[in-house]
């Protein structure tokens, strides 16, 4: 039995979750709507403030996607009520980031300014010259927006220079012994 999927999901008050057709959900909240598309092998019972996710057998690709169908459902829940963020900071002389409008320009050593245009949903705070949050209710298109920033210069192992996530560790190397 899989360990995630049989644990029950708790509906936040103000939070409202409808499956439809073909396993279609659809989660409204305070913070927007998420529609997606689970598993169809899945059954999902909504009752008195929780939602079960079962599987109709032991098949090996019913146990699998177990798992991931609940997974899936929590984090549109926790989407709706609470939202995602991930925070990335920038390392190195001369690095930092701005905003103009809703866009990011950030300025990583290259000749110039690179500029990024958030997706719909997304929104893009710079509380610090060196630190960037991403916002957003959706947890996929929050971390692929996220990596995508990180992309633009991902830290070297040397000086540990780039755009890194908070908590990261950068693995580093040592260079050249000197003589």
């Amino acid at each position: 039995m899989s360990r995630i999927g049989k644990k029950p999901i708790p509906i936040p008050t103000g939070v409202e979750i409808v499956v439809g057709e073909g396993n279609l959900a659809t989660v409204k909240g305070q913070k927007g709507e998420l529609v997606k598309q689970l598993p169809r092998c899945l059954e999902i019972q909504i009752s008195e403030g929780q939602a079960v996710v079962s599987r109709p057998s032991d098949k090996k690709e019913h146990r699998s996607l177990h798992g991931l169908g609940r997974t899936l459902l929590a984090n549109m829940v926790e989407g709706v009520s609470t939202g995602f963020a991930r925070n990335l900071e920038l390392v190195g002389v001369g690095y930092r980031a701005t905003k103009q409008g809703d866009n990011l320009v950030l300025s990583v050593g290259y000749s110039n300014p690179v500029n990024i245009i958030p997706r719909e949903g997304i929104e893009i705070d710079v509380p610090a010259p060196t630190k960037i949050t991403v916002r957003g209710i959706d947890k996929e298109v929050v971390g692929d927006t996220a990596a995508m920033i990180r992309k633009v210069r991902p830290p070297e192992p040397y000086k540990g220079k780039g755009i890194k996530y908070e908590n990261e560790f950068i693995r580093r190397k040592v260079g050249k012994a000197g003589k």
